[in-house]
């Protein structure tokens, strides 16, 4: 039979795993993470459970796994933070994935980094920046076909860029962070505060729908923040694409042109602003990044 590789993309609130045969076939599993903080121990079971199911479905188990993860890693392989699961600080990150695909090469980055591999590749592009919106703002950086900063270096934390000095305390500590405004979280705070009550996801979508003034608002502020964010990066490293993805921005509409609004005052002669576009693969591109790592760890081998 075909050798299986396996994708994991570990989320702030979800789980996604692809499975993937030499052959093209392909087996999905998702589950979302409980809202209480249980454990690494409890929810590296859960995350077992789910390779066991796939393992099922596939009737063999797989000779590579790429892991995509929105924990901060220091250089000795310890989560160093982690502000969804803030109990997986100082875990041994490399030993418990490998224990939950036995015998398998084992890869694991930051999940905007892989993201960016995935959407680069999507779009043939050897320069593209990645801003995946979610619970938290994923950035990758592909430049020359090669992730920026690299590997041993650290993940491109975009989310921890500073947009607004003084401005919406951050979960990392800092004020004014990208991710404390323009994160899905972020937003729908901003929402309830301009609507005078909680919005949910959906009563956003609707209220952006029929141009109610306190969505426009809520949503013009995070486009704005992650134009100020684009054209920082822009000014620095030049990439050619900038592609828009992530969860929480999949089902907005114009979320792209609305960036782009926000970006051309930026601009300078002599430096425009870099084509934006939304993700190709939509909410998928940190999964389907992890099966591309998984795939390295084949080409090593």
């Amino acid at each position: 039979m075909p050798p299986w590789c396996l994708g994991i993309d570990i989320g702030g609130t979800k789980v996604a795993l692809r499975a993937e045969s030499a052959d093209g076939r392909t087996e999905e599993h998702l589950f979302a993470w409980p809202r209480e903080d249980g454990g690494p121990d409890r929810d590296l079971a859960r995350l077992a459970d789910g390779v066991a199911a796939l393992t099922a479905r596939t009737g063999e188990g797989f000779q590579t796994a790429g892991v995509a993860m929105p924990a901060t890693v220091g250089p000795d392989g310890r989560i160093t933070a982690w502000p969804s699961r803030p109990s997986w600080t100082g875990l041994a990150l490399g030993p418990a994935l490998g224990a939950l695909v036995p015998g398998a090469g084992v890869a694991w980055a930051d999940d905007g980094d892989v993201a960016a591999l995935a959407e680069a590749e999507a779009a043939d592009c050897a320069d593209l920046l990645y801003v995946g919106v979610g619970t938290g703002i994923g950035g990758g950086l592909v430049l020359g076909g090669r992730l920026c900063p690299g590997p041993g270096r650290g993940s491109f934390e975009l989310g921890h860029l500073v947009v607004a000095p003084g401005g919406p305390r951050c979960v990392c500590g800092r004020q004014g962070c990208l991710q404390a405004i323009a994160s899905g979280p972020a937003t729908l705070a901003r929402a309830g505060r301009l609507r005078g009550g909680p919005v949910a996801y959906g009563e956003l979508l609707e209220a952006l729908r029929t141009d109610r003034p306190w969505a426009l608002a809520a949503i013009d502020a995070t486009c704005e923040a992650l134009a100020t964010a684009v054209m920082g990066v822009t000014e620095l490293l030049h990439p050619d694409l900038v592609v828009l993805g992530g969860g929480f921005t999949a089902g907005i509409d114009h979320l792209v042109d609305r960036t782009v609004t926000h970006l051309a005052p930026l601009s300078r002669p002599g430096r425009p602003a870099p084509p934006v576009a939304a993700a190709r693969l939509g909410g998928l591109s940190s999964l389907r990044g992890a099966v591309l790592l998984a795939r390295t760890v084949t080409d090593r081998s």
